[in-house]
């Protein structure tokens, strides 16, 4: 009798992997580094749970993240894409051409999986960076060109010229540049660091005395990448709470500092050969290179900029007005001005973590998990003013990045940008931003409001979102 049976369920068992197969969820099912498996597209997925992200958990709340709308339209550059079947659509939400002065959402592009942790912008030039094994490039709002790494989950990007470096959930920062025949076609050139200098330290650890002790590889995530005002040196923070140096020329590591006590989410490099880094044991910790060695710069600690019980999950640094930003957990904005870095005040516009910034000329663009960017205007006097708050993302708004827009008419400046902003729902927004406010567009408002932009307005030809009906019901089916 057991013999029949264990055939049975051995059939069983079978037959139930065969049609796993056929659906395709063997292959659609990705897990990264962090545990965060993948929703089915063609039921309605449960109630996610919360992001295992640090940067986004910090404060202990929890970061829902949710699947868009199920509109999808395969790109126009399929045929030349090295990823050919691309989960990615883009629809245009609201522009006109002819009016000069619109501010609002310009084009939503939304992905069937994968939350979007990174993103940068050079020029006309999108790349996105997500918990799948892409690398997204995009070209005036449309799908351009992508790559593949052997890491799934890219927290990090930044471009220097030429070449495109990337931080992984496996601790490697990997580089990349387009091919001078095909623009579209993308190729490794580097990891940093290299097996070459790995096996290099270990043997003859004598030429690397500065970061013996500390090894020359990270030992867990890679949480953010800046570059220095000249672009000659990489900073790259880690999870395995170091800070390390890396030369852009020849990706030679040149120094390993022991940051902080706990993770470090954030790093930055600004003004006068400062560096900041910002980490989760609540401090916010300012480095300054030695300007006197130019082959091998060395980094010593200089004071501590903040001390908290709350993390620090975001950095940004404005060059031209000498201003360092720095978002908390608690959902404040701390800035510090001039040289001297003397406290400037607070920024209080969000209810969750902000775990975002960008800057651009006087504009601040600050991203929370309360799923809203809000854009502030810094005066000639030092004094923030909250022009918009941005809505529409359903999701905790985890990456930013501006562009200052091009000329269009010539003359002086206009004030106007271009707003990346990527968020946990799988989805990247573009807004326009202008540092005016016309009256007939804020009406409605006091004065010291800022204008609220809606940007959850969807095409007319996109279905329904399934997880939004999901919860309708089950609210419905609780009140019953």
């Amino acid at each position: 009798m057991k013999n029949p049976l264990r055939r049975f369920m051995q059939i069983n068992w079978r037959n139930s992997r065969k049609s796993l197969k056929r659906n395709g969820d063997d292959d659609d099912d990705f897990y990264d580094a962090v545990g965060e498996p993948s929703a089915p597209d063609n039921t309605d997925p449960p109630p996610p749970a919360p992001s295992s992200d640090t940067d986004s958990t910090v404060d202990g709340s929890q970061c829902d993240s949710y699947a868009p709308a199920p509109f999808y339209r395969l790109p126009s550059s399929t045929q030349t894409s090295p990823l050919s079947k691309s989960p990615w659509s883009s629809y245009t939400e609201q522009r006109d051409p002819n009016s000069g002065d619109y501010v609002g959402l310009m084009t939503s592009l939304v992905r069937e999986e994968g939350h979007i942790y990174s993103l940068a912008a050079s020029g006309d030039l999108l790349y996105t960076g997500s918990s799948s094994k892409n690398i997204r490039v995009w070209k005036s709002q449309k799908e351009y060109s992508g790559f593949k790494s052997q890491s799934g989950l890219v927290k990090a990007i930044v471009i220097s010229g030429e070449k495109i470096f990337t931080g992984h959930q496996d601790g490697k920062i990997r580089v990349w540049k387009a091919s001078t025949r095909d623009p579209k076609v993308h190729k490794k050139i580097g990891t940093l660091p290299s097996f070459g200098s790995v096996i290099k330290n270990s043997i003859i650890p004598m030429n690397y005395t500065d970061i013996w002790r500390n090894q020359i590889k990270h030992f867990d995530a890679i949480s953010s990448l800046s570059l220095n005002e000249d672009q000659t040196l990489l900073y790259s923070g880690s999870w395995d709470k170091t800070m390390k140096v890396w030369r852009v020329s020849d990706f030679e590591c040149l120094e390993s500092i022991s940051a902080h006590e706990d993770v470090i989410n954030t790093v930055v490099a600004g003004f006068n050969g400062f560096v900041f880094s910002g980490s989760a044991d609540g401090t916010l910790k300012v480095w300054r290179k030695d300007q006197t060695q130019e082959k091998r710069p060395k980094h010593y600690f200089s004071h501590t900029l903040l001390q908290q019980e709350f993390a620090v999950t975001s950095l940004a640094v404005n060059p031209t007005g000498m201003v360092v930003y720095a978002g908390c957990s608690d959902g404040i904005v701390h800035f510090w001005e001039q040289e001297k870095l003397i406290h400037g005040g607070l920024l209080r516009g969000h209810k969750l973590a902000v775990l975002c910034l960008a800057s651009s000329e006087n504009m601040v663009f600050s991203g929370s998990a309360d799923k809203n960017v809000c854009v502030w205007l810094r005066d000639d006097g030092g004094m923030h003013k909250c022009l918009y708050v941005l809505n529409g993302h359903t999701g905790p708004v985890k990456c930013l990045a501006v562009e200052v827009e091009e000329e269009r008419r010539g003359g002086g400046g206009n004030g106007r940008c271009i707003l990346y902003s990527g968020s946990l729902d799988k989805s990247v927004k573009i807004w326009r931003m202008s540092t005016h406010i016309t009256p007939r567009n804020n009406q409605q408002l006091p004065p010291p409001a800022p204008q609220r932009i809606d940007g959850s307005r969807r095409s007319r030809k996109e279905t329904p979102n399934n997880f939004l009906s999901f919860l309708q019901r089950r609210g419905s089916q609780r009140k019953k």
